[in-house]
This record gives C-alpha cells, structure tokens and sequence, in this order.
C-alpha cells in the first residue's frame, strides 16, 4: 500500500453536506496550486458544519476499497488564515474521500463534466474506484 503526500486541503462533510444528502462520513479532498484558496473553501465548510482533516498537505492512501486522506503528523489540527496566521482546531485523523473537488483561477466551463480522481501513480489504485473530480472557480 503505497502513500502520497499531495498539496491538498481535505475537510469531512458532517453537517455541511446534509442539505445535499451527502453522508456526513463523506471526505472532500480540495487540489488546486497554491494560493488558490483552498484554505479558504475549507474554512468556509467547517463554518457550515464540515470538520477537518488536514490542510495544505494531506497524505492519501487506497485501502484495498477507497481512497483515504489523512492529516501528515506535524500538522495535524493546523489550518493557515490569511492574514491571521496558524491556527489548532478540532481535527478527525481520517476520511474516506468521496469527492476530489480542483479549485481553478478564473472559471470553468458553465457544465462542466466530472472525471475520476487519480492519485499519484505510487498510490496504487484502480481508476474505476477513484472519487469523482469536479473543478470550481476559486472562491474570491
């Protein structure tokens, strides 16, 4: 079983996915460059009920079933703020990602499609058991 670490922020829906019937287990693992707001989006999910897992950087695995992301140690329960700094918040040490969701500068097409999810190749996992992928305009 191979493990990645990834430029990525990852929360667990909880309360901020019920109102779209997602299992409050569900993880969402957020991919975009740096700066893109990632931090951001996540922050603003943990303020609709969303709790988190890690930010910045994430390990993923594939456990034989699904993907798994999970804060690496040094940083477990930190998220950044802009222009605040660092902060500790309550953290869960594991999600089962269901959603990879790309936060893109400017704004993608009006309907865009989703594609599966493909973590780096030392993660070994069949395509056909990645989450889905949809990319969404960074939030401003």
């Amino acid at each position: 079983m191979g493990i990645a670490n990834i430029h990525a922020s990852c929360v667990i829906c909880a309360d901020a996915g019920a109102p779209f019937g997602a299992p409050g287990d569900a993880g969402v693992l957020l991919l975009g460059d740096s700066g893109s707001y990632k931090s951001d989006l996540a922050l603003r999910l943990i303020a609709m009920g969303a709790r988190l897992v890690s930010d910045d950087r994430c390990d993923i695995l594939f456990d034989g079933a699904m993907l798994r992301a999970r804060p690496p140690g040094t940083i477990a329960g930190l998220i950044e703020i802009r222009g605040l700094g660092v902060i500790a918040l309550p953290f869960v040490p594991e999600a089962r990602v269901a959603l990879a969701v790309r936060t893109l500068e400017g704004y993608p097409k009006r309907l865009p499609g989703w594609q599966r999810y493909r973590p780096p190749p030392v993660v070994e996992m069949p395509d056909r058991l990645g989450p889905p992928e949809i990319t969404i305009a960074a939030p401003e």
